[in-house]
């Protein structure tokens, strides 16, 4: 048996074979393999150099083209981030760049580039409303049928043939629901209400009735048939400070003076599940314009939840006599949350409502409809970026769908945080409630 000799390296007690030392110059595999990556890493650190891909370029088109092209993985470049985000690039574009980006999109869609083409395409209808009429023809030529989104703003013929084809094309019938729902017409509304009345054949092969499928595109069939929006406008931002600081003695997280909002502020009321304290997620005097169409009982929305039982379960609260938010009797406790250990969820940091505030003017209603996109999701009215499917939480008193009023991203708040945090309100019952997502 051939005698194994020591690993020469200082340290390791592994043992190899002479034949092996020969070709490793004494060292066992792994640590010749470590040496290798050490080497590897000393000489990229040394070699590695940055790249502007946007030097000298102002054009923000030209400067959006850039950041919808992959860029080349190579450990020795560094790519210098531009300086604004693609968020910010997209709402500097005048009218007439738009059309430009709306150009440059069907251009790789013709080029086979279908993923690059349909994102640059939902920046624009989110962030700027743009109309997609003549090129949505030419979409469904192609084949897209998703996002529905892009559908928005389709023409009257389109609109005719989609609702010829959605009794025929059994396969791609779901997104054609979905975006006859976000067309949303006079003439779709009632044909929703028909099929509401009188089920089609196909109906039975959809996981829900067709007139649920608008849900999905933020409005509803009221039960005489007419249209009902599901959220509520305009849309404000809610958006964080870079690099906010508060002194520890400062960190009470209760309303800035002079400021319409506070966040995340922890309630002296405990959750009768988990025993942990309740937070209002958002408190916003009613007469901010983000409110203007809400009817309140009271001079504050508050928006109070319970943040580790509201991510198992929808969770309600009701006005009391002051105005204040009280749990609700009607809330039904999910199966297992008797089990929690609160040991086992993170504090939320004293300061972090202190770092957000609200924009000062309204953005366009679907700017954060569409959650992957991650632009600055957090806000106060606007269409739900929903994670998942739209859920909007039937209110345990009147039985209505309860309206969209805000969402907060978890990313936003905690470093590490993720989901969706989602607010609704029944203004007739004067009720809120509060549900999470995430992926």
């Amino acid at each position: 048996m051939t005698e194994r000799i020591p690993c020469i390296r200082e340290g390791c007690p592994n043992t190899i074979l002479p034949a092996t030392a020969a070709r490793t110059s004494g060292y066992c595999m792994p640590c010749k393999q470590e040496m290798e990556r050490e080497e590897r890493k000393r000489y990229i650190e040394a070699n590695r150099r940055d790249v502007n891909l946007y030097a000298d370029i102002t054009d923000p088109v030209e400067v959006l083209k850039i950041m919808h092209e992959p860029q080349v993985r190579d450990p020795l470049i560094r790519y210098v981030p531009y300086e604004q985000s693609e968020e910010q690039v997209y709402l500097s574009l005048s009218v007439e760049q738009q059309d430009q980006m709306k150009d440059y999109a069907m251009q790789r869609i013709h080029a086979g580039d279908e993923d690059i083409g349909k994102d640059i395409l939902i920046y624009l209808v989110c962030y700027h409303d743009i109309s997609l009429s003549v090129e949505i023809p030419e979409l469904l030529e192609q084949e897209i049928y998703y996002p529905a989104i892009l559908y928005k703003s389709a023409p009257v013929e389109v609109r005719d043939r989609l609702l010829q084809q959605v009794s025929t094309d059994d396969e791609n019938r779901n997104h054609i629901l979905l975006m006859l729902a976000q067309i949303g017409d006079d003439e779709v509304v009632q044909q929703f209400r028909q099929w509401r009345q009188s089920p089609p054949s196909w109906a039975s092969e959809l996981y829900v009735a067709p007139e649920h499928y608008t849900t999905e595109a933020g409005w509803e069939l009221t039960k005489d048939g007419q249209r009902r929006e599901l959220f509520i406008t305009p849309s404000y931002s809610l958006y964080k400070v870079k690099d906010y600081k508060v002194k520890e003695s400062e960190a009470t997280n209760v309303a800035i003076s002079g400021d319409s909002l506070s966040m995340l502020t922890p309630s002296t009321n405990c959750c009768p599940w988990c025993g942990g304290a309740l937070t209002t997620l958002i408190n916003l005097d009613v007469k901010h314009p983000a409110l203007w169409d809400v009817s309140w009982h009271a001079e504050r929305l508050q928006i109070q939840t319970c943040l580790i039982c509201s991510s198992y379960g929808v969770v309600y609260m009701e006005l009391d006599a002051g105005g204040e938010p009280l749990w609700s009797s009607h809330n039904v406790m999910p199966v297992g949350m008797d089990e929690i250990d609160l040991d086992d969820y993170g504090k939320l940091a004293p300061d972090a409502g202190l770092e957000f505030r609200i924009a000062d003017a309204s953005r366009h209603a679907f700017h954060a409809s569409e959650w992957a996109m991650e632009p600055s999701l957090s806000q106060v009215g606007g269409h739900p970026g929903w994670v998942q499917d739209a859920e909007y939480p039937t209110c345990p008193s009147c039985s209505a769908r309860m309206k969209a009023v805000a969402q907060l991203d978890w990313g936003e708040v905690e470093e590490y945080g993720e989901g969706m945090y989602y607010m609704f309100i029944c203004e007739p019952c004067q009720m809120t409630a509060v549900s999470y997502q995430q992926s």
